[in-house]
Parts: C-alpha cells; sequence; structure tokens
C-alpha cells in the first residue's frame, strides 16, 4: 500500500480521481474521520418528516438530502458549484426534490416565507438574513458547520505556521443568527479525529475540501506532499482534528 509505492504515484492517484459530489467513498482504507455523536441525518430526516416545505442549501451531491425517509411534499436543494448540480440531481430526483442551481452569495431565489425548515451540512457561508427572509414564522434552520481551526494540523502541514483562526467560531453564528432575528435553540460542538494514511488520500482530501488549503494545487505544493509522504513513512498515519457544530435556530 503506501509505504510500498513512491510520493509521485500516490500524489498521481489523489489528483486523477474524481471530486465530484460529496461522497468520501474513495477514502475507504485511505483516510477515516470520526462522526459526531448527534447524527445529523437522522436529525434532518426528523424534522423533515414534520413540515410541508423544506429546503437544503448547499446540497452538494445530494448524499445527505437522499437519506430522508419521508420527504416533504416541497422538497428543494440549492448547489452552487457548477459540477455538483447534475449528480445532486440525479441523486435527489428519486425522492421528488427539486434542484436550483445558485450563485455562491444572496439573494435566494425564493419568495419570503417560502419554507418552514432549511437545513445545510457543511455550508460554505451561512446568510443569515436570507435564511431568516425565507423561513415562515415558527419555521427552522438547523445546519452541522465546520469549525473554526479545522483539520489545521492538515493545513500547517502543507503552509507553515498560521495564526489563530479568526472565523467559523461557534459563538459568531449564534451572534449573527440572533442579529438576523432568529433565536437559537440548540448548540452542539466535536472535535472529531481524522487520520490520513496516505498522501494519495490528503491530495484527493484537498481538492475536494478547498478550503483546507485555499488555491491548492499539486504543482504548487509538490514539494510540501514529497515531504508529508516521507513524513508519513516515518511516523505512520497523518492525524489532524476536524472540528464540528450543530446549530438549530427558529424563527418567532
Amino acid at each position: 500500500m503506501s509505504t510500498v509505492r513512491n510520493a509521485d504515484e500516490l500524489i498521481a492517484e489523489g489528483a486523477a480521481a474524481p471530486v465530484e459530489g460529496w461522497d468520501f467513498a474513495w477514502l475507504a482504507g485511505r483516510a477515516t474521520e470520526e462522526r459526531p455523536p448527534w447524527g445529523y441525518a437522522r436529525l434532518v430526516g426528523a424534522r423533515m418528516a414534520t413540515v410541508r416545505a423544506a429546503l437544503d442549501i448547499d446540497t452538494g451531491g445530494g448524499e445527505v438530502l437522499a437519506e430522508v425517509p419521508v420527504p416533504p411534499p416541497l422538497l428543494v436543494a440549492t448547489e452552487a458549484w457548477p459540477p455538483n448540480v447534475p449528480v445532486a440531481r440525479r441523486t435527489l430526483g428519486r425522492i421528488g426534490a427539486a434542484v436550483v442551481q445558485v450563485a455562491d452569495r444572496p439573494p435566494l431565489p425564493f419568495r419570503d416565507a417560502s419554507f418552514d425548515l432549511v437545513v445545510s451540512r457543511h455550508p460554505v457561508q451561512t446568510w443569515w438574513d436570507e435564511i431568516a427572509r425565507v423561513l415562515r414564522p415558527g419555521g427552522g434552520y438547523l445546519s452541522q458547520q465546520i469549525g473554526a481551526g479545522t483539520v489545521r494540523e492538515l493545513s500547517e502541514a502543507i503552509l507553515g505556521p498560521l495564526p489563530p483562526p479568526a472565523s467559523r467560531h461557534p459563538e459568531q453564528a449564534v451572534a449573527a443568527a440572533e442579529a438576523a432575528g432568529l433565536t437559537v435553540v440548540d448548540l452542539r460542538t466535536a472535535t472529531l479525529r481524522t487520520v490520513f494514511h496516505d498522501v494519495g488520500a490528503v491530495v484527493w482530501f484537498l481538492r475536494k475540501v478547498v478550503w483546507t488549503v485555499p488555491g491548492f494545487t499539486v504543482d504548487r505544493y509538490r514539494a510540501e506532499l514529497r515531504r508529508l509522504h516521507e513524513r508519513i513513512r516515518a511516523e505512520g498515519p497523518f492525524v489532524a482534528h476536524a472540528r464540528r457544530f450543530l446549530i438549530e435556530a427558529r424563527r418567532p
């Protein structure tokens, strides 16, 4: 496996594998990440069963939304990254969800007070004013978000020492939700062990989770990747820590 294959072969493998959608199956046997204890997909499924109109923002390839056991009569998903849109449409067609391609910034293409429920797993950015606008009175927002400094160890292995993270703190999300007129009813945090067994897995992850090393390309960071390969060979799997938080808010 990775211990007997050279760095360039592994790097090329990670660079060639497709990264469309939001499915991490390619990492099987090559990387692992602990799951948050709250079970986001289960929570979404429970909320969806009680509403008539719901919206999933930043659906990726629709993989999480497709797990909803009882979809509401009206179910809409948005996605801003063009390669993900056809993947999401194929995935979500079987549960009757419409997929709308959107820009990566407001406004959302929906009327005021259109939805009983808005959900989002790992949104690129949370536009709290827009969420409040499209929610009906009494409606709720449920989101699992990427926390400050997630897999920072990997970022620093490629980029060198970084300043303390200035954004994605749970407290900032609470303040922004409240400023938009929403009431936060739940907030939970988790730190999750993330393990990379070879540098090919690192390359694939950095291509997919683009905010880990902004502007990442193999050519730009080949020297750092080779050093990381040697570190894994000498010390064993590379361990980082993902940070997640769950936030739930309601429109009064």
